[in-house]
């Protein structure tokens, strides 16, 4: 019997004495976890930095705080999320006890990415716990050294059968796959995503597939150019450009498009200083075989601004591309780094077009004044977001499900919707023994209305007929 196999089978005896059903065993979990990232902050910091050259800062910022959030929310808000939920009663059940009741799927399978290793792998277990599961937690293992130290210290604080963490690489994670699950919950690219799939229906076992893809960028000629450019710099830069919801790439009239390049490399400049090689906030690529992946992308495209890389130290300056058509080479996948394309299009209607001809993307951004051409791109385009006048900002707002569509993804998350998505919504409908006569009368009024229908059928069809015979 493998690890894994081992690793799956403790967890779900763990889960099957019931220990994860009582609200307070839930909490008790939740602020451990909580204390953890408290306690542990600068083990995770250390982590982060050797793995993406993260600053402290950033990885307070884009890892840990909005994962305490989560936390804090979960805790507050629990008894709320599971309690029975009453629905709307028809005339045949309004004297029943009809309801709705969340209860825990069983075992889950959090399989993590290594772009944000904390962030994107701890925040589903928080709604894995506060639905009742157990959980086993995958880290990446391209991330490393984030997963040595969940591996080394996430059981000191959480309940080591229930939430184990499994460490390896491809072969750990087949194996893993091969388990039956409740609910697999997975991050990455469409291509594993699909594997990851393949895998759970052998169980028929549901999953949670948080993708990614091309997200595009149209700005409005009409806009602030300069504002509109100083948020892009920033989402599309900020851990140098490995975030699933980044500005892939930019749509603009031509007549803008200079002046785009020109705000955007003030910005860099502003954000990274004249050197950003240097600059504490700006990571490196997570390792050498993504570096040769994104120069490769390069090839074809005229760069306008960066350009300039180190492979020693997996670095790639901020870089932005112009004069990029749909089908140049690094319009063929999604970039995942710090490569900016600029593709000109006539206007809205080609921006549209262009954008409905190719996958749906994870989240659409639009950078414009005119609110009914932000609700155009809203009634005519399909994504997993759509963010008018700024760039991430929405994965923040706990209230929003977070998840794609196609091929960025199914299913979200994200506050109360981590836990719908990692619970099973149960109907009940009580209904007393007694009262039989009630249900009699019922069922003879319900009878004769069946006949007067059947009646009033008849009838319209002869008075259609005599109308024939009429005419």
């Amino acid at each position: 019997m493998s690890r894994e196999q081992l690793v799956v089978q403790l967890a779900r005896r763990s889960f099957q004495t019931g220990k994860t059903k009582p609200l307070e065993y839930r909490i008790h979990q939740l602020k451990s976890l909580l204390r953890f990232i408290s306690e542990r902050r600068k083990d995770i910091a250390d982590a982060v930095k050797r793995d993406l050259g993260k600053s402290e800062n950033g990885t307070e910022l884009f890892e840990t705080l909005g994962l305490e959030g989560e936390i804090k929310l979960a805790i507050e808000k629990l008894a709320e999320w599971a309690a029975p939920r009453p629905v709307e009663q028809n005339l045949l059940t309004i004297l029943d006890e009809v309801y709705v009741q969340p209860e825990p799927l069983g075992v889950v399978l959090i399989i993590g990415a290594w772009n944000y290793p904390w962030a994107v792998t701890l925040q589903p277990l928080v709604g894995a716990i506060a639905a009742g599961n157990a959980a086993v937690i995958k880290p990446s293992e391209v991330s490393a050294h984030s997963a040595k130290v969940m591996e080394e210290l996430l059981p000191q604080y959480l309940d080591k059968d229930l939430y184990p963490v499994v460490t390896g690489g491809v072969s750990e994670t087949q194996e893993l796959l091969k388990q039956r699950f409740d609910h697999i919950f997975y991050t990455g690219n469409c291509t594993v995503g699909k594997l990851v799939m393949e895998a759970a229906a052998r169980h028929l076992t549901p999953v949670t597939l948080e993708l990614g893809g091309k997200s595009p960028c149209y700005i409005d000629k009409n806009c602030d150019i300069n504002v509109a450019c100083r948020r892009i710099t920033w989402g599309k830069f900020v851990n140098c450009g490995q975030t699933c919801i980044a500005p892939d790439f930019i749509l603009c009239e031509p007549c803008i498009q200079s002046q785009v390049v020109e705000e955007i490399q003030k910005c860099i400049k502003e954000f990274y200083t004249d050197n950003p090689e240097t600059f504490e906030d700006y990571g490196r690529i997570i390792n050498q075989r993504h570096f040769k992946r994104l120069m490769a992308l390069m090839e074809g495209s005229t760069v306008a601004v960066g350009g300039d890389s180190d492979e020693s130290h997996c670095y790639i300056a901020p870089t932005v591309l112009k004069d990029v058509t749909g089908e140049s080479k690094v319009m063929k996948e999604e970039i995942f780094g710090p490569l900016l394309p600029i593709i000109t299009v006539s206007g809205i209607d080609e921006a549209i077009q262009f954008i409905n001809e190719r996958e749906k993307p994870l989240v659409i951004y639009i950078f414009s004044n005119d609110n009914k051409l932000i609700k155009r791109v809203i009634a005519e385009t399909s994504s997993g977001a759509l963010l008018a006048n700024d760039c991430l900002v929405h994965f923040t707002v706990s209230a929003l499900p977070f998840g794609g569509v196609g091929n960025s993804g199914m299913g979200c998350y994200h506050g109360r919707h981590s836990f719908d998505q990692l619970s099973h919504l149960r109907s009940c409908l009580i209904k007393q023994l007694k009262m039989e006569g009630v249900n009699s009368i019922w069922a003879r009024f319900l009878l004769l209305k069946q006949v007067n229908v059947s009646r009033l059928r008849r009838m319209a069809l002869l008075a259609t007929l005599a109308d024939v015979v009429i005419l």
